[in-house]
């Protein structure tokens, strides 16, 4: 029963039981006197209407047949033919314009012809003409109500479709600013910064080169220079990396993944758990990023240390695991940088979480579990 309600609409069920009670009514206070049969024929045709816009070229031949069999047996009020008249409106609103043409042009023809046939003797011809024309205009109102109502919906459809395709260009369209944004920023920090910082660089080496060269200590601080620079390059060379890359192509995702794992800058190995499998495009691109950011930190904060990237793939999720054998103490609280809040908020964007957290034994993980089917 409760399977049977799932696939009734309320408004037509409502409609059907409407239709019903006044064919019935219709019945009971009408010049004949249905048999069991007759009331039978008429509850089918009208309840039947319940169903019409899942099955409505069934439904209307279920009502026309209940409706022929009864007028055949009984002297029909005009309500009798409201059941019909529904299912050929339904049937011309969902596009079966044909089908309702082939059966309102015999029913129009027969209800003529029944009309004049049955006028009393003696009766104005100007009146059995209108008696015997109502029924055309009953159908042809139904069929152009029905046609109405089919342009109706195509329209309203066509409106959703341009909405969805404006809203689309409009994404593109910010989209495509972003990555010219991005583009912008990458050359104006690799023509200014980089070469600062370049300047810097060699010029550091330099100085230590001679000092060595010349037997003398070379000063902490020219050392620290160095460190500074040398780490500043790579770590804008990095950012570059990211500004110059599109999210709509396959530079970011977990096919790139042992290349990333190669310009990492520390000793890092790959290992994978479970069936891979096809991943949300978000969400490829989110755990690269991890990954990314994960093994920078390492790089950059984790001294003399490698690396393990473990990728989980289960029925439901993904997981993505980095963890070190650095410098972190167990028990210490770690310090919450811009790369571990931004991290954070790429995986709960995205319906999942995110642990970051020392290792009992030493060292440090990130671990970031996503959902890996796309929501709805």
């Amino acid at each position: 029963m409760a399977q049977v309600r799932g696939l009734l609409d309320p408004f037509d069920t409502a409609l059907a039981a409407g239709v019903t009670a006044l064919a019935v009514l219709d019945a009971v206070v009408g010049p004949s006197e249905p048999t069991a049969l007759d009331y039978a024929l008429l509850l089918m045709g009208s309840l039947v209407l319940a169903f019409r816009n899942r099955s409505p070229r069934t439904v209307l031949a279920i009502s026309l047949v209940c409706g022929l069999v009864y007028t055949a047996s009984v002297e029909p009020g005009p309500i009798a033919t409201v059941p019909v008249l529904v299912a050929v409106y339904t049937v011309t609103a969902v596009g079966h314009r044909v089908l309702a043409l082939a059966v309102t042009a015999p029913l129009v023809v027969f209800a003529v012809a029944t009309n004049l046939a049955d006028t009393e003797d003696g009766m104005a011809a100007g009146q059995a003409i209108q008696e015997a024309i109502l029924p055309v205009g009953w159908f042809v109102a139904v069929l152009v109500l029905g046609e109405v109502t089919r342009h109706r919906r195509a329209y309203l459809e066509q409106a959703r479709e341009r909405a969805a395709e404006a809203e689309r260009t409009r994404e593109e369209a910010a989209l495509r600013r972003a990555g010219q944004e991005r583009l912008r920023i990458a050359r104006e920090l690799h023509d200014s910064l980089t070469h600062q910082i370049s300047i810097i660089k060699v010029q550091a080496d330099v100085a230590v080169h001679l000092a060595r060269k010349r037997g003398e200590d070379v000063p902490d601080a020219l050392v620290a220079v160095q460190d500074a620079s040398r780490e500043a390059t790579r770590e804008l060379r990095a950012t570059l990396e990211v500004l110059r890359t599109d999210d709509e192509d396959t530079g970011t995702g977990l096919a790139r993944l042992d290349h990333l794992v190669r310009r990492a800058g520390v000793p890092a190995t790959v290992a994978v758990e479970g069936e891979p499998q096809a991943l949300p495009r978000d969400v490829d691109q989110a755990a690269y990023r991890i990954v990314q950011e994960a093994l920078t930190n390492v790089a950059r904060h984790a001294g003399e240390a490698t690396a393990t990237v473990t990728i989980g793939y289960s029925a439901h999720e993904l997981t993505v695991r980095v963890d070190d054998d650095g410098a972190a103490r167990p028990g210490a609280a770690p310090v919450p940088g811009v790369g571990l809040i931004g991290m954070r908020e790429r995986v709960t964007a995205l319906g999942g979480r995110l642990r970051a957290e020392p290792r009992p034994e030493g060292g440090f993980t990130v671990e970031a579990v996503f959902p890996a089917r796309e929501r709805v």
